[in-house]
Protein backbone atom coordinates (compact mmCIF):
# COMPACT_ATOMS: atom_id res chain seq x y z
CA UNK A 1 0.00 0.00 0.00
CA UNK A 2 1.17 3.42 -0.80
CA UNK A 3 1.05 6.45 1.65
CA UNK A 4 -1.74 8.47 1.59
CA UNK A 5 -0.86 11.71 2.53
CA UNK A 6 -4.28 13.65 2.55
CA UNK A 7 -4.12 17.07 1.46
CA UNK A 8 -3.59 19.72 4.72
CA UNK A 9 -6.44 21.43 6.05
CA UNK A 10 -7.13 24.80 7.78
CA UNK A 11 -7.37 23.17 11.47
CA UNK A 12 -7.34 26.68 13.65
CA UNK A 13 -5.34 29.66 13.86
CA UNK A 14 -1.59 30.33 16.00
CA UNK A 15 -2.07 33.71 18.40
CA UNK A 16 -1.38 35.83 15.84
CA UNK A 17 -3.82 34.87 13.60
CA UNK A 18 -1.55 32.62 11.20
CA UNK A 19 -3.94 29.59 9.76
CA UNK A 20 -2.64 26.46 10.62
CA UNK A 21 -2.81 23.04 9.25
CA UNK A 22 -3.19 19.66 9.92
CA UNK A 23 -1.73 16.72 7.38
CA UNK A 24 -2.56 13.60 7.47
CA UNK A 25 -0.60 10.49 6.70
CA UNK A 26 -1.74 6.45 6.26
CA UNK A 27 0.41 3.51 6.12
CA UNK A 28 0.58 -0.01 6.93
CA UNK A 29 -2.91 -0.02 9.46
CA UNK A 30 -0.74 3.73 10.84
CA UNK A 31 -2.63 6.91 10.69
CA UNK A 32 -1.27 10.06 11.76
CA UNK A 33 -2.06 13.81 11.89
CA UNK A 34 0.76 17.00 12.17
CA UNK A 35 0.32 20.12 12.75
CA UNK A 36 2.35 22.81 10.93
CA UNK A 37 1.87 24.92 14.35
CA UNK A 38 5.00 23.60 16.75
CA UNK A 39 5.27 20.84 14.67
CA UNK A 40 2.64 19.22 16.72
CA UNK A 41 2.29 15.36 16.27
CA UNK A 42 -1.39 15.44 16.97
CA UNK A 43 -2.33 12.15 16.88
CA UNK A 44 -0.83 8.19 16.36
CA UNK A 45 -3.37 5.67 15.78
CA UNK A 46 -2.86 1.78 15.90
CA UNK A 47 -4.09 -1.33 16.27
CA UNK A 48 -4.44 -3.22 19.59
CA UNK A 49 -3.95 -7.00 19.62
CA UNK A 50 -7.51 -7.59 18.33
CA UNK A 51 -7.38 -4.99 15.55
CA UNK A 52 -9.11 -2.02 17.68
CA UNK A 53 -7.38 0.94 16.62
CA UNK A 54 -6.50 4.24 19.26
CA UNK A 55 -4.79 7.21 19.27
CA UNK A 56 -1.41 6.56 21.48
CA UNK A 57 -0.21 10.03 21.99
CA UNK A 58 -1.67 12.82 24.07
CA UNK A 59 -3.11 15.56 22.83
CA UNK A 60 -6.13 18.07 21.87
CA UNK A 61 -8.82 17.85 19.13
CA UNK A 62 -8.39 21.34 17.64
CA UNK A 63 -5.15 23.99 17.78
CA UNK A 64 -6.56 26.08 20.87
CA UNK A 65 -6.14 23.29 23.34
CA UNK A 66 -2.25 23.60 22.07
CA UNK A 67 -2.12 27.06 22.33
CA UNK A 68 -3.75 27.32 25.88
CA UNK A 69 -2.07 24.70 27.54
CA UNK A 70 -0.07 25.60 30.31
CA UNK A 71 3.41 24.20 28.59
CA UNK A 72 3.71 20.04 28.43
CA UNK A 73 4.85 20.81 25.40
CA UNK A 74 2.24 17.68 23.74
CA UNK A 75 3.09 16.25 21.01
CA UNK A 76 5.74 19.41 19.38
CA UNK A 77 8.74 19.66 17.78
CA UNK A 78 11.38 21.13 20.40
CA UNK A 79 14.14 23.71 19.60
CA UNK A 80 16.38 25.37 19.59
CA UNK A 81 17.76 23.31 22.29
CA UNK A 82 15.51 20.23 23.56
CA UNK A 83 16.12 19.89 27.81
CA UNK A 84 17.50 22.25 30.18
CA UNK A 85 21.05 24.84 29.67
CA UNK A 86 21.89 25.25 33.39
CA UNK A 87 21.60 29.37 34.60
CA UNK A 88 20.05 30.36 31.04
CA UNK A 89 23.93 30.69 29.63
CA UNK A 90 26.51 29.41 27.82
CA UNK A 91 29.84 29.83 26.25
CA UNK A 92 30.90 29.45 22.56
CA UNK A 93 34.21 30.44 21.13
CA UNK A 94 35.10 32.56 24.03
CA UNK A 95 31.95 34.52 23.67
CA UNK A 96 28.96 33.95 26.38
CA UNK A 97 24.92 33.92 25.35
CA UNK A 98 22.07 34.68 27.77
CA UNK A 99 19.03 32.82 27.14
CA UNK A 100 15.56 33.49 28.75
CA UNK A 101 15.66 31.82 32.33
CA UNK A 102 11.83 29.84 31.44
CA UNK A 103 12.29 26.95 34.44
CA UNK A 104 13.51 28.43 37.48
CA UNK A 105 17.24 29.28 36.50
CA UNK A 106 17.47 27.50 33.45
CA UNK A 107 16.54 28.12 29.89
CA UNK A 108 14.14 25.03 28.90
CA UNK A 109 13.14 23.75 25.51
CA UNK A 110 14.42 26.54 23.45
CA UNK A 111 13.26 29.31 25.68
CA UNK A 112 10.16 31.44 25.87
CA UNK A 113 8.88 31.14 22.22
CA UNK A 114 11.10 27.86 20.97
CA UNK A 115 10.08 25.71 17.64
CA UNK A 116 7.03 24.64 19.31
CA UNK A 117 5.11 28.06 19.48
CA UNK A 118 5.97 28.48 15.61
CA UNK A 119 4.12 27.81 12.36
CA UNK A 120 6.44 25.82 10.29
CA UNK A 121 6.40 26.19 6.54
CA UNK A 122 5.01 22.55 5.17
CA UNK A 123 5.18 20.20 2.16
CA UNK A 124 4.77 16.66 1.09
CA UNK A 125 7.72 15.44 1.26
CA UNK A 126 10.30 14.13 -1.72
CA UNK A 127 9.72 10.62 -1.42
CA UNK A 128 5.61 11.05 -1.48
CA UNK A 129 5.55 9.43 1.87
CA UNK A 130 5.68 12.38 4.61
CA UNK A 131 5.45 16.16 5.18
CA UNK A 132 8.38 18.19 5.27
CA UNK A 133 7.99 21.09 7.91
CA UNK A 134 11.03 23.73 7.49
CA UNK A 135 11.77 27.37 9.45
CA UNK A 136 14.36 29.53 9.70
CA UNK A 137 15.23 30.74 13.26
CA UNK A 138 16.80 34.34 12.60
CA UNK A 139 20.58 35.19 14.52
CA UNK A 140 20.03 35.83 17.99
CA UNK A 141 16.70 34.21 18.24
CA UNK A 142 15.65 33.25 21.84
CA UNK A 143 19.50 34.24 22.65
CA UNK A 144 21.22 31.86 20.20
CA UNK A 145 23.40 33.02 18.08
CA UNK A 146 23.55 32.04 14.28
CA UNK A 147 20.88 31.78 11.42
CA UNK A 148 19.45 28.33 11.64
CA UNK A 149 17.34 26.76 9.26
CA UNK A 150 15.71 23.72 10.02
CA UNK A 151 14.11 20.87 8.90
CA UNK A 152 11.90 18.29 10.11
CA UNK A 153 10.42 15.11 8.13
CA UNK A 154 7.52 12.98 9.43
CA UNK A 155 7.30 9.88 6.77
CA UNK A 156 5.41 6.71 7.47
CA UNK A 157 7.30 3.84 5.86
CA UNK A 158 6.32 0.29 4.59
CA UNK A 159 5.92 -1.38 8.16
CA UNK A 160 3.95 1.41 9.45
CA UNK A 161 6.55 2.95 11.49
CA UNK A 162 6.82 6.71 11.68
CA UNK A 163 10.25 7.84 11.19
CA UNK A 164 11.35 11.77 12.14
CA UNK A 165 14.33 13.18 10.10
CA UNK A 166 15.77 16.56 11.49
CA UNK A 167 18.28 18.41 9.73
CA UNK A 168 19.79 21.99 10.38
CA UNK A 169 22.47 24.20 8.87
CA UNK A 170 23.58 27.85 10.22
CA UNK A 171 25.84 30.66 9.27
CA UNK A 172 27.66 31.31 12.49
CA UNK A 173 28.87 28.72 15.44
CA UNK A 174 25.72 27.61 17.02
CA UNK A 175 23.92 25.03 19.58
CA UNK A 176 21.26 22.59 18.46
CA UNK A 177 19.28 19.51 20.24
CA UNK A 178 16.22 18.71 18.39
CA UNK A 179 13.67 16.09 19.49
CA UNK A 180 9.91 15.48 19.46
CA UNK A 181 8.11 15.43 22.67
CA UNK A 182 5.11 12.99 22.28
CA UNK A 183 3.58 11.54 25.51
CA UNK A 184 2.64 7.91 24.60
CA UNK A 185 0.25 5.78 25.88
CA UNK A 186 -0.30 2.61 24.45
CA UNK A 187 -3.90 1.73 26.03
CA UNK A 188 -5.02 4.68 24.24
CA UNK A 189 -5.12 8.58 25.22
CA UNK A 190 -7.49 9.69 27.71
CA UNK A 191 -7.57 5.78 29.36
CA UNK A 192 -5.47 6.38 32.62
CA UNK A 193 -2.24 6.26 34.05
CA UNK A 194 0.16 4.52 32.30
CA UNK A 195 2.89 3.62 34.29
CA UNK A 196 1.52 -0.18 34.36
CA UNK A 197 3.32 0.11 30.80
CA UNK A 198 6.54 -2.13 30.62
CA UNK A 199 9.74 -0.14 29.35
CA UNK A 200 13.47 -1.27 28.51
CA UNK A 201 16.01 0.94 27.62
CA UNK A 202 19.09 -0.19 26.19
CA UNK A 203 20.80 2.29 28.86
CA UNK A 204 23.77 1.13 31.26
CA UNK A 205 24.41 4.75 32.77
CA UNK A 206 21.79 7.90 33.04
CA UNK A 207 23.35 11.26 34.00
CA UNK A 208 22.67 12.33 37.85
CA UNK A 209 20.81 15.87 38.45
CA UNK A 210 20.27 18.03 40.87
CA UNK A 211 17.14 19.26 41.95
CA UNK A 212 16.66 21.51 39.10
CA UNK A 213 17.22 18.80 36.93
CA UNK A 214 20.71 19.77 35.91
CA UNK A 215 23.65 17.28 35.39
CA UNK A 216 26.04 17.08 38.38
CA UNK A 217 28.84 15.18 37.05
CA UNK A 218 29.41 12.30 34.39
CA UNK A 219 27.14 9.17 33.55
CA UNK A 220 26.70 6.93 36.87
CA UNK A 221 25.93 3.44 36.18
CA UNK A 222 22.21 1.87 36.54
CA UNK A 223 22.56 -1.66 37.79
CA UNK A 224 21.04 -1.33 41.21
CA UNK A 225 19.42 1.31 40.88
CA UNK A 226 15.66 2.16 40.07
CA UNK A 227 17.27 3.80 36.84
CA UNK A 228 17.87 -0.12 35.29
CA UNK A 229 15.49 -0.62 32.60
CA UNK A 230 18.07 -3.01 30.69
CA UNK A 231 15.24 -5.54 31.55
CA UNK A 232 11.58 -4.75 30.59
CA UNK A 233 9.93 -3.42 33.83
CA UNK A 234 7.05 -1.37 34.62
CA UNK A 235 7.74 2.09 34.15
CA UNK A 236 6.23 3.84 37.50
CA UNK A 237 6.35 7.42 37.98
CA UNK A 238 8.89 9.59 39.40
CA UNK A 239 11.33 10.31 36.11
CA UNK A 240 12.88 13.13 34.23
CA UNK A 241 16.01 11.42 33.68
CA UNK A 242 18.75 11.59 30.34
CA UNK A 243 19.86 8.27 29.70
CA UNK A 244 23.11 7.13 27.97
CA UNK A 245 22.07 4.92 25.07
CA UNK A 246 24.71 2.03 24.85
CA UNK A 247 24.19 2.15 20.77
CA UNK A 248 26.29 5.28 21.34
CA UNK A 249 29.35 3.30 21.61
CA UNK A 250 28.64 0.10 20.15
CA UNK A 251 27.15 -0.99 17.04
CA UNK A 252 25.60 1.87 13.86
CA UNK A 253 24.06 4.58 15.71
CA UNK A 254 19.52 4.03 14.71
CA UNK A 255 20.22 0.28 14.34
CA UNK A 256 19.52 -1.33 17.40
CA UNK A 257 16.33 -0.76 19.49
CA UNK A 258 17.15 2.09 21.84
CA UNK A 259 13.32 1.48 24.09
CA UNK A 260 11.15 -0.55 23.49
CA UNK A 261 7.69 0.05 25.42
CA UNK A 262 4.49 -2.80 25.76
CA UNK A 263 0.98 -2.29 27.50
CA UNK A 264 0.14 -5.73 28.18
CA UNK A 265 -3.60 -4.72 28.32
CA UNK A 266 -3.78 -3.56 25.06
CA UNK A 267 -0.99 -5.42 23.25
CA UNK A 268 0.50 -2.67 21.70
CA UNK A 269 3.97 -2.14 21.52
CA UNK A 270 6.17 1.01 20.57
CA UNK A 271 10.12 0.59 19.61
CA UNK A 272 12.04 3.59 19.37
CA UNK A 273 15.39 3.91 17.50
CA UNK A 274 17.22 6.94 16.83
CA UNK A 275 20.59 8.71 16.14
CA UNK A 276 21.07 10.04 18.95
CA UNK A 277 22.96 9.33 21.69
CA UNK A 278 20.73 10.00 24.94
CA UNK A 279 16.46 9.67 25.70
CA UNK A 280 14.88 11.41 28.48
CA UNK A 281 12.50 9.81 30.00
CA UNK A 282 9.99 11.73 31.66
CA UNK A 283 6.82 10.41 33.54
CA UNK A 284 4.31 13.47 33.47
CA UNK A 285 4.06 13.45 37.36
CA UNK A 286 3.46 16.41 37.85
CA UNK A 287 1.25 18.09 34.74
CA UNK A 288 -2.61 18.73 35.07
CA UNK A 289 -3.69 19.64 31.21
CA UNK A 290 -7.37 19.84 30.19
CA UNK A 291 -8.31 16.38 30.18
CA UNK A 292 -4.99 14.46 31.22
CA UNK A 293 -3.83 13.89 34.32
CA UNK A 294 -0.37 13.31 35.89
CA UNK A 295 1.51 9.90 34.69
CA UNK A 296 -1.19 9.53 31.70
CA UNK A 297 1.66 9.44 29.49
CA UNK A 298 5.14 8.83 29.00
CA UNK A 299 7.45 11.37 26.95
CA UNK A 300 10.61 9.33 25.16
CA UNK A 301 13.10 12.17 23.81
CA UNK A 302 15.56 11.08 22.25
CA UNK A 303 18.27 13.81 21.74
CA UNK A 304 21.78 14.83 23.40
CA UNK A 305 21.99 15.64 27.12
CA UNK A 306 20.51 18.53 28.79
CA UNK A 307 23.48 21.06 29.50
CA UNK A 308 25.98 20.01 27.22
CA UNK A 309 26.59 23.34 25.84
CA UNK A 310 28.44 23.72 29.41
CA UNK A 311 29.78 20.30 29.80
CA UNK A 312 32.77 19.70 27.21
CA UNK A 313 32.89 16.36 28.73
CA UNK A 314 29.23 15.85 27.13
CA UNK A 315 28.68 14.53 23.26
CA UNK A 316 29.08 18.57 21.68
CA UNK A 317 26.02 19.86 20.22
CA UNK A 318 27.73 22.75 18.66
CA UNK A 319 27.13 23.17 15.01
CA UNK A 320 29.49 25.29 12.73
CA UNK A 321 28.83 26.76 9.20
CA UNK A 322 29.66 24.07 6.48
CA UNK A 323 28.26 21.67 8.65
CA UNK A 324 24.43 20.08 8.41
CA UNK A 325 22.80 18.30 11.66
CA UNK A 326 21.37 15.23 10.94
CA UNK A 327 19.21 13.37 12.73
CA UNK A 328 16.84 10.26 12.75
CA UNK A 329 14.62 8.28 15.00
CA UNK A 330 12.03 5.77 13.75
CA UNK A 331 8.97 5.50 15.95
CA UNK A 332 7.73 1.49 15.43
CA UNK A 333 5.18 -0.46 16.15
CA UNK A 334 3.37 -3.81 16.64
CA UNK A 335 1.37 -5.99 19.08
CA UNK A 336 2.26 -8.94 21.33
CA UNK A 337 -0.20 -11.95 22.00
CA UNK A 338 0.35 -12.77 25.34
CA UNK A 339 -2.38 -11.19 27.96
CA UNK A 340 -0.50 -10.98 31.02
Amino acid sequence: MTTAVTAPWRAGSAPDGTPVHRWVLERAGTRVAVLDYGGILQSVEVPDRDGVRADVVLGFDDVAGYVDCPSPYFGALIGRYANRIAGGTFTLDGRTYRLPRNNGTNCLHGGERGFDKRVWDAEPAADGHGVRLSLVSPDGEEGFPGRLAVSATYALDAAGALRIEYRAVTDAPTVVNLTNHSYWNLGGAGSGRAGGHRLRIAAGHVTPLDGDSVPTGPPAPVAGTRFDFREPREVGSGYDHNFVLDQGTSGAPGTSVAAELYDPVSGRVLTVTTTEPGIQLYTGDAFDAGPFGPCEGIALETQHFPDSPNRPDFPSTVLRPGEEFRSVTTYGFKTADDRT
